[in-house]
């Protein structure tokens, strides 16, 4: 790529080269780099607004561009051939992104930030996200932008032997079906993991901070890498001005509220807990006002970091929660199946005041989610989508299409039931779980995850093992004092929210009683250790073995019926070279035979599988009946019976079923001459023959090849349908 002012920064990794390459490009942005790995390529821009905003959060935007050219590919509606909306897996890109840069800014920034990750080239082997973040960690790096990077990730592969570190796609696609496995996303610092995602088919426990510890080599070394760019072409960073408290304020805002804090944050429940700290709040105005102060967002910055570290220090010196439950104790919980009857299936699961409502659908095969992005075009079949209105939480607010975070969090709950889910050749239904949030006070997502096994049990969906995952937090000295320098840490059970909200982790995990199906991380400080995420897989492990008990003493095993309200659905396999004829010509056939049945569908698969579903059992078996007669191969040799449906001078013709017909030929219906075929032979007569001729589609019949003993006629096939 020839670039005006162009420098190139090189090293080989793992089979293929990784190269940055700075230039004029995107000269405007505070930094621009496009990055390259393979033949995958991305541009990466950030920039950095000019004036502070009047807010209390920093702005940081992470935009994940997936353009179609990269994959050399047209796509998108027939009316409307340009990118859209991002896709889902453009969404969940952008917040890996985002979850792993953000912890590295400083949080008093008021500035906006954002970070613009455009996709140019997909090799449709190596994966995006790899080379998307390493781009974005050194643009941001080598920037002015207050930042304190680098950071990197790498996928890591584990083969039930061996780890792949960033696997093509073919091999990520040949490995997930296979016990044992997994495939992960781990990024950090050079010394420390800051966001995981992983998939696993029932990985072991142990093998799990294994691959943590190997990730974190590879990320030590692509921080390193980075650090040399940075040295050759980084920017001094601009100082910008954060948000400051007053000293005075400060002082009395601990004095006044510290002692009250104690009593408020530990109240019985969340709403006492909501209702003394307003008291604590309005006690504090009254104060300052009283002392000359006039700040109120200063005090409620103020405020908010007390609190953060009456948490931390309550859980680090006397492992001491706001509700009071002991590090690894459980809220209660709470399931339930069967809730209405019109449903294919349903359940509630109850984790103190987090509930989900789960609903399972099944459909015909047909009903499956067609799923186009520049690295795939695919179908789904099992598909997990996830609610969370704003009663959830005693709010009023917007009711509408699902933001990120719903997208988000129903990815990682389907991810985590993948594993799980029967074949196609098993269980041919489509299958839709929502997960609508009800009542949540942390870690819905898991909640989620245990009602939807719930439901695909209650709907007869033979999952292989039932699955529910569990989140759990974490308290260090840096989640309220970055300098401070002790390697104490608490890792907690049961992620409530007003802990999530304070705390520095959100390390979800969720699996079978075997193993591990899927882990998410986030955090709010620089990173973790391998003994801070051993300790998290230890205590998940343990819950989760609780919750599964629960589980499986409201079900045991997946109902054996289903919903009489689901369709019926038999399957039969075609010769592929037959689908045309099952199809026939614009549809004419498929058509006939679905409306003659009175059946819901008739799927067909590139390999000759047919799906035929209809809400009445004898009609979906009458019409694979028909489908069996019409795809038929006759063979020399074959013994066959039909019913005489037309006489001519020189022979007769018979109904071999699924609209086929063969010939008897008036010297084939029996030895000795025949003057007048209807000396032997009447119309609706049944006859059994022999197929002695199969050409080019005709059947050549004989009666007399059988010899004077004739077998008996066999069961008449299905009915033709009108077509």
């Amino acid at each position: 790529m020839n670039l005006k002012n162009k420098k190139e920064f090189s090293i080989p990794f793992f089979g293929r080269d990784i190269t940055m390459t700075v230039s004029d490009l995107a000269g405007q942005a505070n930094a621009a780099v496009i990055g390259q790995y393979g033949d995958t390529t991305v541009l990466v821009t950030t920039v950095m607004g000019k004036e502070d905003r009047a807010i209390d959060f920093f702005p940081l935007t992470v935009d994940y561009e997936e353009r179609f050219y990269a994959a050399g590919k047209i796509l998108g509606s027939r009316f409307m051939r340009r990118e859209g909306r991002p896709s889902l897996d453009g969404i969940l890109s952008g917040r890996l992104i985002d979850r792993t840069i953000r912890p590295l800014f400083n949080e008093r920034l008021r500035r906006d930030v954002q970070v613009v990750i455009t996709v140019l080239s997909y090799d449709e082997q190596n994966d995006p996200d790899f080379i998307a973040l390493l781009t974005a960690s050194t643009a941001l790096s080598i920037s002015d932008i207050p930042w304190a990077g680098p950071v990197a990730g790498v996928r890591v592969a584990y083969t039930g032997k061996d780890m792949v570190i960033n696997p093509t796609g073919t091999q990520v696609q040949e490995l997930l079906i296979q016990k044992g496995t997994s495939e992960a996303f781990f990024a950090g610092v050079a010394n420390k993991i800051n966001m995981i995602e992983l998939e696993g088919r029932e990985i072991p426990d142990t093998q799990v901070q294994t691959i943590f510890e190997e990730a974190q080599k590879h990320i030590t070394e692509l921080v390193a890498f980075q650090e040399t760019i940075i040295k050759e072409v980084g920017k001094t960073k601009t100082e910008v001005a954060l948000v400051q408290d007053d000293a005075a304020l400060a002082t009395a805002v601990r004095s006044f509220a510290y002692d009250k804090l104690q009593t408020a944050v530990y109240a019985k429940d969340g709403e006492t807990r909501g209702v003394q700290m307003k008291e604590v709040k309005e006690g504090l105005y009254a104060h300052l006002t009283g002392l000359g102060f006039e700040d109120k967002d200063g005090a409620d910055r103020i405020l908010e970091q007390l609190i953060n570290e009456v948490v931390h220090i309550n859980i680090l010196e006397k492992e001491k929660r706001p509700d009071g439950r002991k590090i690894d104790e459980l809220r209660p919980l709470y399931a339930e199946v069967g809730l209405l009857k019109r449903l294919h299936g349903s359940a509630v699961f109850f984790r103190g005041q987090t509930q989900s409502l789960a609903v399972t659908t099944l459909a015909a095969p047909g009903a499956e989610q067609l799923v186009e992005t520049i690295e795939s075009t695919s179908k789904r079949r099992f598909m997990l989508h996830y609610n969370f209105p704003p009663y959830a939480t005693g709010e009023v607010g917007r009711v509408g299409a699902p933001g990120r975070r719903e997208m988000g969090h129903g990815a990682l709950a389907e991810k985590a039931l993948r594993a799980m889910i029967p074949t196609k050749e098993v269980f041919p239904y489509t299958i839709r779980v929502v997960s609508e949030i009800v009542s949540s006070n942390g870690s819905s997502s898991m909640a989620s995850v245990c009602a939807a096994t719930l439901s695909l049990m209650d709907a007869g969906v033979p999952i292989e093992k039932p699955v529910a995952g569990i989140a759990l937090g974490l308290a260090t000295h840096q989640g309220y004092n970055p300098t401070h320098t002790s390697n104490e840490f608490k890792v907690f059970t049961d992620l409530q929210g007003f802990e999530d909200h304070y705390g520095d982790m959100d390390l979800k995990i969720a699996g079978t009683k075997d193993g591990i199906t899927a882990i998410q991380m986030d955090l709010k400080i620089q990173g973790i250790t391998p003994a801070i995420f051993a300790e998290g897989i230890r205590q998940a492990r343990d819950a989760r073995m609780k919750i599964l008990d629960v589980i499986q003493n409201v079900i045991p095993a997946p109902r054996k019926e289903l919903s009489p309200f689901a369709p019926i659905i038999s399957i039969l396999q075609i010769n592929p070279d037959q689908i045309g004829l099952v199809i026939g010509a614009g549809g004419k056939m498929i058509n006939g035979i679905i409306e003659q049945y009175g059946l819901e569908t008739i799927d067909i698969d590139d390999d000759g599988g047919v799906f035929v579903a209809g809400s009445d059992r004898e009609k979906v078996q009458a019409a694979v009946e028909y489908i069996k007669g019409l795809t038929k191969e006759f063979v020399v040799g074959e013994v066959v019976s039909g019913e005489v449906i037309k006489l001519l001078d020189f022979g007769a013709i018979v109904d071999l079923g699924g609209g086929k017909d063969g010939m008897i030929h008036i010297s084939e219906v029996k030895n000795g001459f025949v003057d007048k075929i209807t000396d032997v032979l009447k119309m609706h007569q049944m006859v059994t023959a022999k197929v002695v001729k199969v050409e080019e589609g005709k059947i050549g019949l004989s009666i007399k090849a059988l010899g004077p003993a004739t077998p008996a006629a066999h069961t008449p096939h299905a009915a033709k349908p009108e077509l």
